[in-house]
């Protein structure tokens, strides 16, 4: 699909959205003034002053108005660091056509752990800077809920739920969570690279050191390894780890809420002593197998909750 980004002052803002009064879109994706539909072209113009051409008739509806953009700053931008092992990214490397991967859920006792891959091409960049798209840890539900269902239209991407009961019985034949993760990682990345013709590099949000990480994966079929790099608060180094992110965490919210409203319950996140009067409450309900379905059963938090429940059957 091809895409025009221009910026524009706030007069030539208002000329585009006259000319287009017509095909004005009730919906509107964050930070938006308005959105107009043609048969060849969605035309999405921004507070920032940023105007976005997608479509078949993209770089046609665009050049009337390429006279009046506003050329971008030739500023580089700051470069972060980004570790000391032989699988650091590039310093330019949130430039470039990248899958990114992220895991939500790992320290939740409820809810499943879900892990996202996503794609960004280098001419998306823009757009999702648009569309909201930063580190999720400073975004509330309902932010993460509207961003997500946008990205989901826009880039390919691949989504790994992990339910509880399969984490259980994995976890009792000794496989650690960090195993886990990566062998939902690995998939992940695959299932996105059959989607897309190229990419130029694969960042991973690194929860392991990487050569932990490849020994998680031995004995698998396919191990992607080529073009790999791992970095700690890798959303902050390339959007597509940010947006991988951001679905990853819109999934296990979807799912946590799912698996409370089977139950009647509000479950909570994280893992500290509201989850643990929670999950007692749950067992004093349904009796102690509940928490098979809906949690972590190793955490501690387990053991907690058949302390209170007994205590309060007790009193």
């Amino acid at each position: 699909m091809s895409q025009v980004v221009l910026t524009v002052s706030p007069s030539i803002m208002n000329e585009i959205k006259k000319k287009y009064n017509s095909h004005l879109s009730d919906k509107q994706p964050p930070g938006s003034i308005f959105v107009a539909k043609t048969p060849t072209c969605t035309i999405t113009g921004y507070r920032s002053g940023k105007i976005m051409f997608q479509g078949t008739g993209a770089e046609v509806e665009a050049k009337p108005w390429q006279s009046s953009s506003t050329p971008t700053s030739g500023k580089s931008p700051a470069k972060k660091k980004v570790g000391d092992h032989q699988y650091a990214p590039p310093a330019h490397i949130s430039t470039l056509s990248a899958i990114g991967s992220d895991e939500v859920g790992t320290g939740d006792f409820f809810g499943p752990i879900t892990v996202a891959a996503a794609f960004v091409d280098k001419n998306q960049i823009p757009l999702l800077k648009e569309l909201g798209v930063r580190d999720s840890k400073g975004m509330k539900d309902p932010e993460i809920i509207e961003i997500a269902r946008n990205l989901i239209k826009t880039i390919p991407y691949s989504l790994m739920v992990l339910p509880n009961e399969k984490y259980n019985a994995m976890q009792k034949k000794g496989m650690n969570q960090g195993k886990m993760k990566a062998l939902l990682h690995n998939q992940a990345i695959q299932n996105v690279q059959r989607k897309i013709p190229s990419y130029d590099a694969i960042l991973i949000d690194q929860f392991a050191k990487p050569e932990i990480y490849f020994n998680y994966l031995k004995g698998q079929s396919t191990i992607v390894k080529e073009k790999v790099y791992f970095a700690t608060k890798a959303e902050e180094i390339h959007l597509a780890v940010a947006a991988a992110s951001i679905i990853a965490r819109y999934s296990f919210v979807m799912e946590i809420d799912k698996l409370g409203k089977e139950n009647n319950v509000k479950l909570p996140k994280g893992a500290g002593s509201a989850v643990d009067l929670a999950a007692a409450k749950l067992i004093q309900k349904h009796g102690g197998g509940v928490l098979d379905k809906l949690a972590k059963l190793h955490f501690a938090n387990s053991l907690k909750a058949k302390k209170i429940a007994e205590k309060a059957d007790r009193s």
